[in-house]
């Protein structure tokens, strides 16, 4: 890699490039969650019920399952060319996913989409740590965490506002965005010059790894769905993806230029914050996911209203996301910030199991702002401490191995919960409603028997509008039903946020490197990261 690679950079193209980064990242973040409240109307159009999944899972597994080759590709290749590519096939995906015609396309689409989005989310953060140094990375670092947190809200709200207006702006919106950001960053990226060296691509290992998750996806996503837990199928496949693992780390062994280079495990600020990603995943993904459907269900909100009564949490990852990453670069260290965004992140988890069918509309909104505040001061300075970690040659696989922990660890934490409301809310359903039933006029009962019948329980559960057109007995006796489900999502999401409080205690209190960009550093960053450790 060159040197000063930041020094070919003014302030303006500088922040030419950072938009432009952030846009693309904005674009892949969001399609994460705009497509949820738009999936009833989507249906409705293409058909498909039973697919109805897919289209979130599709993007999903090959976003998670990609992550990790953009980010060896871009050490091997160059960013810039990488990069574009990802763009270009974000952009492709998002238009033919817009013109599909019916649900079989959509989710083959969608799948495109995701293995561009793979590179989009970990090659904004490996670019920025090539242009900028290692002391100043928390101060930009901090506005990618803001778009983060926006886009998790925003989704929801912008999915369901376009669901009313045309479903297919979902994705046709981002368009423009990305060929706006794909010029942005092919002009900014050709300022930055980089050495080409000779290289060899982990083949073999990228298939083992990609069939891996793509089994331990597909098992946890199907598990006590289409499947149950103890069938063949999802035995197998957990088998299968516990054996490809196997293979893929011996792979990585003898690899001479692996994918995932095993000796970063080595480091403890690497292993660490991995793990404290991986766990961020499933605490995060796993519990925030469902606020917005004890909004609409318990509370009788729609889509859009909503997604609006999701700022408190917003904001709390915005702001703290971008005055952290001053702090931090300010400070020169990040770990108790990290400390801290993780007992808030518990705390914020356990306050929800709070909620109730009458719990006032303030007190919910304390509720995230505690829990936005906390992931607003734990997600980036995460994402520091792999890249503070790691040599320059290896920024792109380090960066891209968080990413790649977090995004599994969502796609664990969604199936897991998942699991768990589905189990709790059939059991409270079990008793409550044929009580309910009995409260009902003969008429009444005769047609609610009707419509559990022909839609059955989970399709009247996911549907908000027809909850709340029941018979007031039924109706809060679903609604209970599912704050019961709903406490007990949170109760286990907040004892796995709590396993990330005792990983960020254990992290070394290591200083960040100085002024001088990434490539300027000492081969062995942990070398000099020692030197200037402090409990």
């Amino acid at each position: 890699m060159s040197e000063r690679r930041s020094a070919q950079l003014s302030n303006r193209h500088l922040y030419l490039l950072l938009v432009g980064l952030m846009l693309t990242m904005l674009l892949a973040a969001l399609d994460q969650t705009i497509v949820g409240t738009a999936l009833p109307t989507i249906v409705g159009d293409l058909g498909g019920l039973n697919e109805y999944a897919w289209v979130v899972t599709a993007y999903l597994l090959a976003a998670t399952a990609s992550t990790p080759l953009y980010g060896k590709l871009s050490d091997l290749y160059g960013r810039r060319p990488i990069l574009l590519s990802a763009i270009v096939i974000f952009l492709v995906g998002s238009l033919l996913a817009g013109m599909s015609q019916n649900m079989m396309q959509l989710i083959f689409f969608r799948g495109l989409q995701g293995l561009g989005a793979g590179g989009l989310m970990t090659l904004a953060f490996t670019v920025v740590s090539d242009v900028v140094s290692p002391r100043e990375r928390g101060r930009y670092q901090g506005f990618f965490g803001a778009v983060f947190g926006f886009s998790s809200v925003a989704g929801p709200l912008l999915g369901g506002w376009l669901a009313d207006v045309d479903w297919r702006w979902i994705f046709y919106i981002n368009l423009p965005g990305g060929i706006v950001a794909l010029v942005m960053i092919d002009r900014m990226l050709k300022l930055v010059k980089t050495e080409r060296r000779q290289h060899k691509i982990d083949y073999v290992g990228a298939a083992f790894l990609v069939a891996s998750v793509v089994c331990l996806l597909l098992a946890t996503s199907w598990g006590g769905k289409e499947y149950d837990w103890d069938s063949p199928v999802i035995i197998g496949l957990f088998v299968a993806g516990g054996v490809l693992a196997a293979i893929f780390l011996f792979v990585e062994t003898r690899a001479e230029e692996p994918i995932l280079p095993l000796r970063l495990f080595k480091r403890g600020t690497f292993s660490l914050a991995n793990a404290g990603s991986l766990v961020l995943g499933v605490a995060m993904f796993g519990g925030i996911i469902y606020v917005p459907l004890y909004l609409q269900i318990v509370r009788g909100y729609s889509p859009t209203e909503s997604g609006l009564l999701m700022l408190p949490m917003m904001l709390g990852i915005v702001i703290t996301s971008i005055v952290s990453g001053r702090a931090i670069s300010a400070i020169g260290r990040y770990k108790w910030f990290i400390v801290v965004g993780a007992v808030l992140v518990t705390t914020g988890l356990a306050l929800f199991t709070q909620l109730h069918t009458d719990t006032p509309l303030w007190q919910t909104f304390c509720f995230m702002a505690v829990l936005g505040v906390g992931l607003g001061l734990f997600m980036q300075p995460l994402v520091l401490a792999v890249q503070n970690s790691v040599a320059p040659k290896d920024l792109g696989a380090g960066t891209s191995t968080a990413t790649f922990f977090r995004s599994l660890g969502g796609a664990f934490g969604v199936a897991a919960m998942g699991a768990v409301m589905t189990a709790q809310v059939a059991e409270s359903m079990s008793t409550s409603i044929p009580e309910a039933v009995k409260q009902l006029p003969p008429e009444q009962a005769k047609e609610f028997a009707e419509k559990s019948h022909t839609a059955g329980a989970d399709g009247i559960m996911q549907d908000p509008a027809s909850i709340l057109a029941l018979p007031a007995p039924l109706r809060d006796a679903i609604q209970q039903a599912f704050v019961t489900g709903l406490d007990q999502i949170f109760i286990v999401a907040a004892c796995i946020a709590a396993l990330a409080v005792v990983i960020a205690v254990l992290l070394p209190n290591y200083e960040l490197r100085g002024a001088a960009p990434a490539s300027d550093a000492p081969e062995d960053a942990a070398a000099e990261a020692e030197a200037h450790h402090v409990v």
